[in-house]
């Protein structure tokens, strides 16, 4: 089994889903995407967790990026919990849960760690890029429910810094001042690509308002 990297491609696959079969390259076209794992379906930390993305996926959708979860139980059960996932979050799932029970999916992202469990996936997250690049990597244990508000923040820094020579700081919200690149020196440079002006706490580290998006 290979480990993902970030930077990798991420593997493709077709396998069933609560909404029938899902070619993965081609079901994230040319926008980014969250795939994520969850260990069992009628399971309560999976529950809350399904149910909050589904709250977000307007969010993740004005950003261009596609939400689709996995695990390794069948797509009858996933269209079962579904309801229960939709009654109690008061929420309406419209994304895909993976029906991943040849393990396929798990085995292609290694998210079976066999010293947390033979058989459950643990909770794996990957944000992917429009070339299909794996861009992050969160691995959580069965037992710790994520925060999908910070795979949200993530994104909106990986969209942000993919377009402008800065780097978001610690606990950075959409709108903050961001940081810019070290790399650049060039007065004349500084004034072209940051005309909102600049910061300077250190030589390495200014700050500038956030890039109009």
């Amino acid at each position: 089994m290979t480990t993902l990297r970030l930077g990798d491609v991420a593997p493709d696959f077709e396998q069933d889903s609560s909404l029938g079969k899902i070619k993965f390259h081609e079901f994230l076209g040319n926008g980014w995407g969250v795939l994520f794992s969850h260990p069992a379906d009628f399971t309560p930390v999976c529950t809350t967790e399904l149910g909050y993305t589904a709250i977000l996926s307007g969010e993740f959708a004005k950003r261009g990026a596609k939400v689709i979860a996995v695990s390794v139980d069948g797509k009858q059960s996933h269209i079962d919990w579904i309801k229960d996932i939709n009654d109690t979050q008061k929420t309406d799932v419209q994304y895909p849960i993976l029906a991943d029970e040849d393990r396929k999916v798990a085995t292609l992202y290694d998210m079976i760690h066999p010293n947390a469990s033979t058989t459950a996936t643990v909770r794996s997250v990957f944000v992917i890029d429009p070339n299909k690049k794996i861009r992050l990597i969160l691995t959580y244990p069965a037992s710790t429910g994520r925060n999908f508000d910070e795979i949200l923040r993530a994104l909106d820094s990986l969209q942000l810094t993919d377009n402008y020579s800065v780097a978001t700081p610690v606990n950075w919200k959409q709108g903050e001042d961001v940081i810019i690149a070290p790399s650049i020196k060039d007065p004349a440079v500084l004034k072209e690509k940051f005309p909102k002006g600049y910061t300077e706490i250190r030589p390495y580290l200014r700050t500038t308002p956030q890039p109009d998006l």
